[in-house]
């Protein structure tokens, strides 16, 4: 393990005024957060230009009903697909009134002309759905529609064993529950109550469903989503709850740093990362085409504690993604997929970095607008920030400037000069014009 290696600094870190959970954070619009804690409060994180330098900015947003003494489990965000505009934003939490616990859904989104992307207007313009079930996770993704279109929805998960969608009705200006099956039969007769789910829309009009339960069960499904249709359909078992599933494409063999779009494709094959409460993190490699019979165990990511969150993101920029694995035990692990001679294949662990609380959840976006993406970790106490270092960056930068530079210099000499003579016949011509 190379501790050297650690790509970040760390930018800022903003308490919060109670504890957020695995379900607290989410990405709202291009360059914010949103992120929940438990006691009724949603923090919006963003970069602002404040005397001519762009510093952090955290402040409570205020969402309307929801009650002082409500518990906020889950909060997610999107932009509507094209040609709707606007953001949507959807919270669960429970509501405690003395003789029961009752749980909501409230959605919120602006319909007015010119409010469709404002936060303060949004947080304003709620529709309040009262639950008959817990809530645990509250996802979003884009389905193709019967018109050939595209639509985004929310899918939660609750303690009634089932997975419940909500889609936008544009005459009525709201949301409302629809039958799961209707676009995702992959998700009926659920084994236990889901904790994680995740999505992957693939080549061929298809997508490909995982799902983590409380009883250790993973599900995985390939689905033509014209139809629908369900293609095929695989579980595994764990021994104990599964806390996250996170489908992403990998390369079958790492990419150096390659400069030209037709050297830098190549086949890449659809995995499925697994991660629960008490056993070693799994991946299972291309899983489209042999499912779940192909596994390989990142070694000592049980040493932490549980692993709580997982992101796969390039970090160091050669084309190759990472898995970052963030535990209860307080600590970021980075892992480096890494083939071997004899045909196996495996996850090296390669730097791991010491936070002060449990890591709750990670997320990498562009935070500030220049190009390059932040790392945000959510743990039990606030969020940090975390940035590429500066240095290294611009080191690195400076190595891909040269060889690209390189590159256009050696096909430019592959090149023949055009001659500096002229044709004999051309030069004839020319003069009989001239003397015209």
């Amino acid at each position: 393990m190379q501790r050297e290696s650690y790509p970040f600094v760390e930018d800022s870190f903003s308490r919060f005024p109670s504890q957020s959970n695995i379900y607290g954070l989410c990405q709202a619009g291009e360059q914010q957060l949103l992120a929940a804690t438990l006691k009724g409060k949603v923090v919006c994180f963003r970069y602002q230009e404040l005397q001519q330098k762009v510093r952090p900015v955290a402040r409570e947003v205020q969402f309307t009903y929801i009650p002082v003494d409500a518990e906020i489990v889950s909060i997610d965000a999107f932009n509507k697909s094209p040609p709707k505009r606007g953001l949507v934003v959807g919270i669960t939490f429970i509501k405690d009134s003395g003789d029961k616990a009752t749980p909501f859904l409230n959605i919120y989104c602006d319909y007015e002309p010119g409010s469709e992307f404002n936060l303060e207007s949004i947080a304003q313009s709620c529709l309040n759905l009262e639950l008959q079930f817990t809530p645990f996770q509250l996802y979003h993704t884009e389905v193709q529609c019967t018109d050939g279109g595209r639509e985004t929805v929310f899918l939660l998960s609750g303690h009634d064993q089932r997975i419940h969608l909500y889609m936008e009705n544009a005459s009525l200006h709201q949301f409302e529950e629809q039958p799961v099956e209707k676009l995702f039969p992959e998700l009926q007769e659920l084994p236990s109550n889901v904790l994680w789910l995740d999505m992957l829309s693939i080549a061929g009009g298809r997508r490909l469903s995982a799902f983590g339960c409380q009883n250790g069960c993973v599900g995985l499904a390939l689905v033509n989503q014209t139809g629908p249709e369900l293609l095929q359909t695989w579980r595994v078992q764990f021994d104990s709850p599964i806390s996250t599933v996170l489908l992403f494409p990998l390369s079958s063999s790492p990419k150096s740093s390659r400069l030209n779009a037709e050297e830098g494709e190549e086949t890449e094959g659809y995995n499925l990362l697994i991660t629960s409460t008490i056993e070693m993190a799994v991946v299972y490699r291309d899983v489209q085409e042999r499912g779940l019979s192909c596994s390989t165990c990142l070694s000592e990511s049980d040493q932490w504690d549980a692993v709580l969150c997982a992101l796969v993101i390039d970090l160091d920029f050669d084309g190759q993604k990472e898995v970052l694995l963030g535990t209860y035990g307080q600590e970021l692990l980075c892992y480096k997929f890494q083939p071997t001679g004899s045909g196996h294949e495996q996850f090296q662990l390669q730097w791991r970095r010491s936070f002060k609380s449990p890591l709750l959840s990670i997320t990498y976006l562009d935070l500030t607008g220049d190009g390059l993406k932040e790392l945000a970790v959510l743990t039990l106490k606030g969020l940090h920030i975390l940035q590429h270092s500066l240095a290294s960056t611009a080191e690195l930068l400076l190595v891909r400037l040269a060889q690209k530079v390189s590159t256009l210099k050696g096909s430019r000499e592959l090149q023949p000069e055009p001659s500096s003579e002229r044709d004999p016949a051309v030069e004839l011509e020319a003069s009989t014009h001239t003397s015209s």
